[in-house]
């Protein structure tokens, strides 16, 4: 993940921080594990394109979480433990940025802002992670955590995202202006 912006990069320690205080603060939960993930997930997403970078048996990239959950079926003849991993966890991070930055973008999506639609993203979002866990051990104590506190990730991600629009962050405001608009 956020393979494409150096290590040193203004972006990612603007996103390290802001994400460490969201969690200590905001949720109250100080799993480094966690945050680092979370971080590096919003570094990774501001490049608009990873966002969508599953993609379908035809090479047609992929907005739509059911569409995806189609290419993650393990009964598929095409199917493998690893692109079901893959799938899954970009499901759980897909779900997981939408409900915390930009859950307003979720009424395009649905047509209309519904509860439930939210509940279903947070549900995805919570099940893919955990069968990330139970798919790759190497990853599964992460992803286990990942999936139990899935809520509170949402609820950190959305600090983030209230202190972006304090600040004007420019790399905000143009991620938001192509998922919003």
């Amino acid at each position: 993940m956020s393979q494409n912006i150096p290590a040193r990069h203004p972006l990612r320690s603007l996103f390290a921080n802001l994400t460490e205080r969201s969690f200590l603060e905001g949720v109250g939960i100080g799993d480094f594990g966690m945050i680092r993930y979370v971080a590096n997930l919003l570094v990774d997403f501001t490049h608009v394109d990873h966002l969508y970078r599953i993609r379908n048996t035809r090479g047609k990239t992929l907005a739509d979480v059911g569409e995806m959950l189609l290419q993650s079926d393990p009964h598929s003849h095409i199917h493998s433990p690893t692109r079901e991993g893959e799938i899954r966890r970009h499901i759980g991070d897909y779900t997981l940025f939408f409900t915390g930055m930009f859950p307003e973008s979720l009424k395009r999506r649905a047509g209309s802002l519904r509860l439930d639609y939210f509940v279903d993203y947070i549900r995805v979002g919570k099940e893919s992670y955990f069968l990330v866990a139970r798919i790759d051990p190497e990853v599964a104590p992460l992803f286990k955590r990942l999936s139990e506190n899935f809520d509170y990730c949402v609820v950190a991600i959305n600090f983030v995202k209230k202190e972006l629009e304090k600040m004007g962050d420019p790399h905000y405001q143009r991620v938001k202006k192509i998922i919003i608009h």
